[in-house]
């Protein structure tokens, strides 16, 4: 009896293993994000009638952005499910990051998706952190393609006196991205402030000004 009960179970896993892979593929050739529609992990379809080949397009990856005013001297130019409707289900979207000289695209992750970089002009030195705390990194070079591990703390700088830009693709349509100092000094209710004193080892007056630097997100 117990046998049974066993390969009933194991049976009606396989069973519901297969539907939830079945029903992940496309069923139809594309699925245009309407953007004005109600988000349900996604958007929905578009009207195919109403399709335009510039569901598909975007040009915004064609020139550097400025880095001149940013604080960091880093600029990310996304190209997701927001910017091209087309990738709408298709779990794939890319970015590109421009760094000034000696600028940082500093740590933080995708919650959603792994990330690959292409060096498109200059030297970088990039890295990821594993969960027991050992740091993967490397200087890479004008063509050179490093990869992040979904959802790890990673990181890009420019450590030399030349501009510098990637090319970036993700294994998600809207890969999310959460830094740390924003995330932790930044957020909206703020973190107490004993808390984050007690856990970075800091006095409540640093935290303090620490958070002076990350306007709480709205």
């Amino acid at each position: 009896m117990a046998t049974s009960m066993i390969y009933l179970f194991v049976t009606i896993l396989l069973v519901a293993a297969h539907t939830a892979f079945a029903e992940s593929n496309m069923l139809q050739d594309f699925c245009v994000a309407d953007l004005n529609g109600e988000k349900v992990n996604g958007y929905p379809c578009k009207d195919p009638a109403q399709v335009t080949p510039e569901d598909f397009y975007y040009i915004g990856l064609a020139n550097g952005a400025s880095t001149t005013n940013t604080t960091l001297g880093s600029a990310v130019t996304g190209a997701n499910v927001e910017k091209i409707p087309g990738l709408n289900t298709l779990g794939i979207s890319m970015s590109r990051i421009d760094y000034a000289p000696g600028g940082l695209n500093p740590p933080h992750l995708h919650p959603r998706a792994s990330e690959a970089i292409f060096v498109l002009e200059g030297r970088l030195f990039v890295g990821f952190l594993t969960t027991a705390g050992k740091l993967i990194s490397k200087h890479v070079n004008k063509g050179d393609v490093f990869v992040f591990p979904r959802a790890l703390l990673h990181f890009q700088q420019n450590p030399n006196n030349a501009p510098a830009s990637v090319l970036a693709a993700f294994d998600s349509q809207n890969s999310g991205a959460q830094g740390v100092g924003p995330s932790l000094f930044g957020a909206n209710p703020p973190i107490p402030d004993d808390l984050l004193a007690k856990a970075f080892y800091l006095e409540p007056q640093e935290v303090q000004k620490v958070k002076g630097k990350f306007p709480a997100k709205k």
